[in-house]
């Protein structure tokens, strides 16, 4: 099929609601989700900032939080501007391969979060059942290794994505009922046979939650039988502290899933407004809270981030 005949079938823009049911409501809605965008950036940037300056922070760890923050970042900054834009201005037009791009930043970059997560399961279980070994195994070429697995994973799971829905017609309504282009939501709009479509992107998000979630348990399970093992009680607080960052982390970022997937079959009639706003919040939540997880929990960063302060301060 020649570029202009599929140019054809698809409208040159969509046109996102925001939240259906409640537009009389964005404005007010807004400041929530905008003080929540400003907190992530701030907080995810400070991070970043931190541990690229300081060589005392050049760890697995820390470059593992690193390449978080950055994720992270990039999640809820391909959807909350767009989303502000919305609720400020009514600017509900997006294009049509501007939706399909930020259909694959959400999604994929969704992904790497997941990945990154594992990662970080697999850090902390060399740190404390193989705490001899930890530097020669998580070398630096081992840990750029790992962040381009995740990158390579992810797009090469979520680019066919934007070509499937290329070749559709959309001959319904362009409206889609959403803030931002999430894959069901486009597909739900094209017409002809989009079984193919929605059977991918369940056997993608099952078998990555699955899949990772599965080695995260696997990798804690075997902390938990080595700190049981320890003798003294100390060290048993100690080693579990070293979990307790990364243990938050991993809650925030499946939490919302878990919730959202729950209410999607329990809740399957409640209001659009409803299933929306949750999943809002799963794009929202993990950006914001993790750089107060990790600025809270972990020494090293809290020591930094209070040392920037008292020296405006001086």
């Amino acid at each position: 099929m020649s570029a202009s005949n599929i140019t054809s079938l698809h409208p040159a823009s969509f046109l996102l609601m925001g939240i259906p049911g409640l537009e009389h409501l964005h404005i007010w809605i807004s400041i929530p989700f905008c003080s929540g965008y400003t907190l992530a950036a701030l907080g995810n940037c400070t991070l970043l900032f931190i541990i690229w300056t300081d060589p005392a922070l050049h760890e697995p760890m820390y470059l593992f939080l690193a390449m978080l923050s950055a994720i992270d970042l990039v999640l809820c900054s391909s959807t909350l501007p767009k989303m502000l834009a919305i609720f400020w201005f009514g600017d509900h037009e997006i294009n049509f391969h501007a939706c399909l791009t930020q259909m694959f930043f959400l999604h994929s970059f969704s992904i790497m979060e997941s990945a990154v997560l594992l990662a970080m399961a697999f850090d902390r279980f060399v740190a404390i059942c193989q705490p001899l070994r930890y530097a020669t195994v998580l070398t630096r070429p081992l840990i750029a290794r790992i962040g381009m697995a995740a990158i390579t994973r992810a797009v090469t799971l979520m680019t066919p994505l934007p070509f499937l829905l290329q070749r559709f017609p959309y001959c319904q309504s362009r409206v889609i009922a959403h803030c931002y282009c999430e894959h069901m939501a486009v597909v739900k709009l094209a017409c002809g046979n989009t079984r193919f479509n929605s059977i991918y992107g369940i056997v993608v998000a099952l078998f990555i939650v699955g899949l990772d979630l599965l080695f995260v348990a696997l990798s804690y399970a075997l902390i938990l039988r080595a700190v049981l093992r320890l003798a003294s009680q100390e060290a048993r607080y100690k080693a579990f502290g070293t979990c307790a960052s990364h243990v938050g982390a991993i809650l925030a970022f499946y939490t919302p899933v878990v919730i959202s997937s729950v209410m999607h079959r329990v809740a399957r009639h409640a209001a659009p407004h409803v299933h929306i706003l949750a999943a809002n919040f799963y794009m929202l939540f993990p950006p914001m809270v993790n750089p107060i997880i990790y600025g809270v929990k972990t020494k090293q960063i809290r020591e930094r981030v209070l040392g920037i302060f008292q020296r405006k301060k001086i």
